[in-house]
C-alpha cells in the first residue's frame, strides 16, 4: 500500500496547531502555506492522451455482385457501396464505413494501350503522401487464374490516406482504391480502424474477380 504524500496531513496538522498551540493565524498561515508547497512538489507527468474506444466487429464477408459493375468481389457486411452517376466515372464507386467513419474511393479505367501511364498515375498519388508519410510498403498480388494483379500500398504515419491499391488485369480493366477517414490522420487514434479495414481490402483483391 502506497504512502499517502506529506500534504495529505498538512491540514490537520495546521487546525491542531491552532488549537492547541495557539498561534496568530497569519503565522499559521504561512507555516501551512510552506509546507504545503514543500511536501506537495514533485515532479508532474501528465498522462498520454485518450481516444473514444470504437468497437470493432469480427470480420465477416459476403460477395458484392452488382449487374451494372464489370467486377465483384467480397466486402464486410458493416461497409457499403455507392455507384457513382457523374459523367465520366462509369463504374466508380465508393466503399463506405459509417461505423469507422471511413471510406475507400474507387474509381474504375478501361485500358487503351495505356496500362503504364495508368500505373504511373496511380503511384504518383501514392507517393505524394511521401512528405507526411513514415514509410511506404508495396505488396504484389498475381492471381493469374482470374486475370488480376496488383500492388497494395501501406502507408505509414500521419497521412491523409492509410492505404490504396490498384488491380488490373493488364489488357482491358483497371481499378484502383484509396482509402481515407473522415477527420484529422492521427495515426494512434485510426490505427485499429485502418488495421481492420486493410484486412478487409486484401480480402477485396483476394476474391477479386472480372465479369465476363
Amino acid at each position: 500500500m502506497k504512502n499517502k504524500p506529506f500534504c495529505a496531513y498538512a491540514l490537520p496538522f495546521f487546525l491542531e496547531t491552532l488549537l492547541h498551540h495557539k498561534m496568530k493565524f497569519y503565522h499559521l498561515f504561512i507555516l501551512f502555506f510552506a509546507l504545503t508547497l514543500a511536501s506537495c512538489g514533485g515532479n508532474f507527468t501528465p498522462k498520454p492522451y485518450g481516444y473514444f474506444r470504437v468497437d470493432i466487429p469480427e470480420h465477416s464477408y459476403r460477395t458484392v455482385d452488382t449487374l451494372s459493375l464489370p467486377y465483384k468481389f467480397d466486402l464486410s457486411p458493416i461497409a457499403r457501396v455507392v455507384k457513382h452517376e457523374e459523367k465520366g466515372e462509369k463504374y466508380w464507386i465508393d466503399i463506405q464505413y459509417p461505423q469507422l467513419n471511413a471510406n475507400v474511393y474507387c474509381s474504375y479505367k478501361p485500358i487503351h494501350n495505356n496500362l503504364f501511364e495508368l500505373s504511373e498515375d496511380s503511384r504518383r498519388y501514392v507517393y505524394k503522401h511521401a512528405v507526411k508519410a513514415d514509410g511506404i510498403g508495396e505488396k504484389v498480388f498475381a492471381h493469374p487464374e482470374k486475370q488480376v494483379y496488383g500492388i497494395l500500398y501501406d502507408l505509414e504515419g500521419n497521412t491523409a490516406s492509410a492505404l490504396q491499391f490498384v488491380l488490373t488485369d493488364s489488357t482491358r480493366h483497371f481499378f484502383r482504391g484509396a482509402l481515407y477517414f473522415d477527420n484529422v490522420p492521427n495515426k494512434d487514434s485510426i490505427a485499429p480502424m485502418a488495421e481492420y479495414i486493410r484486412e478487409d481490402m486484401v480480402r477485396l483483391m483476394e476474391s477479386f474477380e472480372w465479369k465476363k
